[in-house]
């Protein structure tokens, strides 16, 4: 210290600048600008050592845990009334009042590591009696880098180890659970802050012994690979609760509100994103919880999560209002072909009313999916038994064309139009299932086989000649029965209509041809598609685009307006799979040209072929890249996919026009700027407009296709077509 005062006849003392080290080291453990204290002197005569008041000025102090020891354990140790001489007079020591001013303390784990700081500590207690149980204290101070405030007060019975706090935070960063979370994870980056208003007792010797209430917010929770890719974030999450007890078995919530909520979960082509983050099946936070020893925050919190809900369905639990809007669930999978992508968005859920003595809970879920469709879930479940339930699912308006990633990877075979529509009800009771299913897709149709070797071959088109009716729809009902542990799929509706199919198909091939070829006719007049990375027309499309021209030379008035839908993520993938399979390809072969044969065998090399992945593996110089389209990425310049996309395009709309350029009829297009957009029919294509009448031959084929909608056969589906042709 650099000096002190000492009064004996007072009981006054202060010391200016003192600094206390580490037992055996010249390590700080605690330092203070300024400690003043009156100690009662006449109680000295009696073994009663009582300070009646302790001020710390400005404490720097360092608290350093290693597995689940502390460096003030020693301190604990010697004045621990158990290692004392018995056979002595006991000594009463008490201090009656203690503040903190102004103080700074720094929490370390070397081994995890953790460097957490508390600053302007202010504190003050009413002190330990000798001869009572309780201390009681208030307490304020900003924790962190963010300086996030933190108000308390508390009372605890340090022999029974009774507890009642009152706590208060704003914006209290998370920061440190960050720090524990990168002794659990191969990667990835944390953040969140809470508001908090509560107040509860307990016992520290029961965890079940707490009783709660009070509001907790979440706010600006992100989670994730990195800063900018998270895996689960949400905007807030609010629970307000009236009564917290496990102990009495009693949870009591006004409301829990979810508001933005989004999950990410992508499937690799071994483990998926949270896999490679926390281990195979969560090895990491097994290895984790398997070491007493090593103290872990998220693991506490975890396994004291774990506590307060192992009795709520077992409890009087009663939750007035659940919300969560604007959620986001999204589904990604690496592992086939090409990139397949759902999400659930915008999902809204809502229940009211979730309590153990009401017969029934209701709740609802709707959610848009993306790119098209959406869907609702309907459910009424007895709160005293999960297996007791009704449950209405439906979904709607989802192009099969968003599935081809799967199809093409299983059957080679894509589908370039169709809509799907599923009904499910399902009433279970004691576990037994009476569900019916049923599932229709209007007008399936295949595109062009794709020949690729890392794709399976089935024949698509002979299986969808028996399983597709006279109506050009499948439609199915799929009734389950059983129970839950083991149900039952009844495919006898299926079986006899592909028994029937088999044997009325034949009969009715005449029909279905008219069918198709009106359908073709329609739909080559308002569209030409593009194949995915390619400038070639077929032969249908070469004899309309022939056609149209020469309509237009007939009526020299007449404008067409050419609308490009450019399906730019997909395009663009397949444009980088192309240039690093070329690109491995040429470095394989140095000495060859790289003709047009060898242009077809890089087309029809797999992406996942096990000599290609090994290599652009083997030269991938970033970290953390777990899927095909991340290592081409790297391994490809990115200016050269853009490069080709560019080309693509330019080339796209020269070969389109040079058709009307040959019949001087090009000053009658009006080609209208690119539309970057998700096509319904999952492929890039040119929208035509007729700005003036509409050509006999398909006004004749609309009215061809309209008469044969309101015949006996597609009557049925005429509402569900004419709602595909709004979407589109």
């Amino acid at each position: 210290m650099s000096w002190v005062y000492v009064n004996p006849f007072t009981g006054y003392a202060y010391f200016n600048n003192l600094k206390i080290n580490e037992s055996q080291s010249d390590s700080l453990f605690l330092s203070v600008t300024g400690l003043n204290l009156h100690i009662s002197m006449l109680r000295l005569f009696s073994k009663n050592y009582e300070i009646t008041d302790l001020t710390l000025d400005d404490p720097f102090g360092t608290v350093i845990q290693h597995k689940r020891n502390f460096n003030f354990d020693d301190l604990i140790k010697r004045f621990d009334p158990e290692n004392s001489d018995s056979t002595e007079a006991p000594i009463h020591f008490s201090i009656l009042h203690i503040k903190i001013n102004n103080g700074e303390f720094i929490y370390k784990d070397n081994e995890i590591p953790i460097d957490y700081t508390i600053r302007n500590v202010n504190c003050e207690s009413s002190g330990i009696k000798w001869n009572t149980d309780t201390i009681a204290a208030k307490l304020l101070f900003r924790a962190g880098k963010a300086r996030s405030e933190v108000k308390t007060s508390f009372t605890i019975n340090y022999k029974t180890l009774a507890y009642h706090f009152a706590l208060v935070l704003h914006k209290f960063d998370l920061e440190i659970i960050d720090q524990y979370l990168k002794g659990l994870v191969n990667y990835g980056a944390f953040h969140a802050n809470v508001d908090a208003d509560i107040k509860a007792s307990g016992n520290f010797n029961n965890e079940e012994d707490v009783t709660a209430k009070g509001i907790v917010e979440v706010n600006d929770f992100h989670f994730g690979k990195n800063k900018s890719d998270d895996y689960a974030s949400f905007d807030k999450l609010k629970v307000e609760i009236k009564e917290l007890s496990p102990l009495n078995h009693d949870y009591s919530f006004d409301s829990i509100a979810l508001i933005h909520p989004r999950f990410k979960y992508d499937r690799y082509d071994s483990l998926d994103n949270w896999e490679t983050m926390f281990g195979k099946n969560g090895s990491n936070l097994a290895v984790a919880s398997a070491d007493q020893e090593k103290f872990n925050l998220v693991i506490e919190i975890a396994r004291y999560a774990k506590v307060l809900v192992r009795y709520f369905f077992r409890s009087a639990y009663k939750i007035n209002s659940v919300r969560i809007s604007d959620g986001d669930l999204e589904f990604n999978d690496f592992s086939i072909g090409e990139k397949f992508s759902l999400s659930a968005s915008p999902l809204f859920i809502q229940a009211d009313s979730i309590d153990k003595n009401r017969p029934r809970i209701q709740l609802v879920a709707q959610s848009g999916l993306k790119p098209y469709g959406k869907g609702t879930i309907g459910l009424s479940i007895n709160p005293n038994d999960s297996a007791d339930f009704d449950m209405h699912c439906r979904l709607q308006n989802i192009p099969i064309t968003l599935f081809n990633p799967y199809v093409v990877t299983y059957t080679s075979f894509p589908l370039n139009k169709g809509t799907l529509e599923f009904n499910g009800n399902w009433h279970v009771q004691e576990g037994i299932i009476q569900s019916t299913n049923h599932l229709l897709i209007i007008d399936p149709r295949l595109s062009r086989r794709i020949k690729n070797k890392g794709a399976k071959w089935l024949p698509v088109p002979l299986i969808m000649a028996f399983i597709r009716e006279r109506g050009n729809v499948i439609d199915y009902e799929i009734p389950i029965t059983g129970d839950l542990k083991n149900p039952k799929f009844h495919f006898n509706n299926m079986i006899l209509d592909l028994l029937k199919n088999i044997v009325v198909k034949p009969v009715t091939i005449p029909y279905g041809i008219h069918v198709t070829n009106t359908e073709n006719e329609i739909e080559q007049s308002q569209s030409i598609t593009w194949d995915w990375n390619s400038i070639q027309l077929s032969s249908g499309q070469k004899e309309f685009i022939i056609r149209m021209s020469g309509y237009l030379k007939q009526h020299p008035k007449e404008i067409l307006s050419i609308s490009s839908v450019f399906y730019e993520e997909k395009e663009k993938e397949f444009i980088l799979f192309f240039e690093a399979k070329k690109k491995y390809f040429l470095l394989s072969h140095p000495a060859s040209r790289f003709t047009i044969r060898d242009s077809l065998e890089v087309g029809k090399m797999s992406v996942k072929d096990p000599a290609f992945v090994r290599y652009i593996d083997k030269n991938s110089r970033a970290e953390k890249l777990f899927t095909i389209q991340q290592k081409c990425s790297q391994f490809v310049n990115p200016s050269i996919v853009n490069s080709k996309l560019e080309q693509l395009v330019t080339n796209r709309k020269r070969i389109f026009a040079s058709y009307f350029k040959d019949e001087s009829t090009f000053s009658q297009l009006r080609i209208l700027p690119i539309e970057y957009a998700v096509p319904y029919n999952g492929f890039s294509y040119y929208r035509i407009d007729y700005k003036g009448g509409i050509p006999e031959p398909l006004l004749s084929a609309y009215q061809t296709l309209s008469q044969l909608n309101e015949g006996l056969v597609r009557k049925k589906y005429l509402k569900d077509r004419i709602q595909n042709l709004i979407r589109k």
